[in-house]
């Protein structure tokens, strides 16, 4: 089966995007996940930084988070992205519409990172749910229901730490772990 694909999805894809997309490979991993079963993936709306490496800031804090940075390339989002994807975690709404208006089908499994992390506290999988995948699409299909056609709040967007102090990149990047850390436990624990 394929692995269950996530992509992280914010302005630029040199802070927050790459800070989820690298905390939650460290928290899958922690957890005995592995690149066979989660595949996650990043991209910004905007394509000025495509090719570029991940913010110095940023690093730090996934480095500081037990993740790896090596070999990351920003990336511009791209509608075979979001095709590809069984969830789409962005950073603010106003990036929920853009995917959605680069893929009206994506609606259903595309959330505001704190949105999902939100709804996925307390959420109920089907028994016997054992596949990676299976327990992903799941997830997202529980989330989905919760959220039953509610707007994401202000409070679930992520602040843009772009040129900021590291206290603000440490922030932001503690927001993320808030929800890459149950996401993994929900998809390996």
């Amino acid at each position: 089966m394929a692995p269950f694909s996530v992509l992280c999805v914010c302005m630029g894809n040199i802070c927050r995007s790459p800070m989820a997309e690298r905390l939650l490979v460290a928290d899958a991993l922690a957890l005995g996940g592995g690149a066979d079963q989660l595949y996650v993936h990043g991209a910004g709306t905007g394509g000025w930084h495509a090719g570029e490496p991940m913010d110095p800031q940023a690093a730090r804090q996934v480095l500081a988070r037990g993740g790896a940075v090596a070999g990351f390339r920003a990336r511009k989002l791209l509608a075979e992205h979001v095709e590809s994807s069984d969830l789409v975690l962005t950073a603010t709404i106003e990036q929920v519409d853009f995917v959605a208006a680069l893929c009206p089908d994506a609606a259903p499994r595309t959330f505001v990172f704190g949105e999902f992390g939100r709804l996925i506290r307390g959420a109920e999988l089907p028994s016997g749910l054992t596949d990676v995948y299976e327990r992903g699409v799941a997830l997202v299909e529980a989330a989905d229901a919760a959220r039953a056609g509610k707007p994401a709040l202000p409070s679930d967007e992520l602040d843009d730490p772009w040129g900021r102090a590291d206290a603000y990149f440490s922030r932001v990047a503690d927001e993320i772990h808030a929800t890459t850390k149950p996401l993994a436990e929900a998809l390996f624990g």
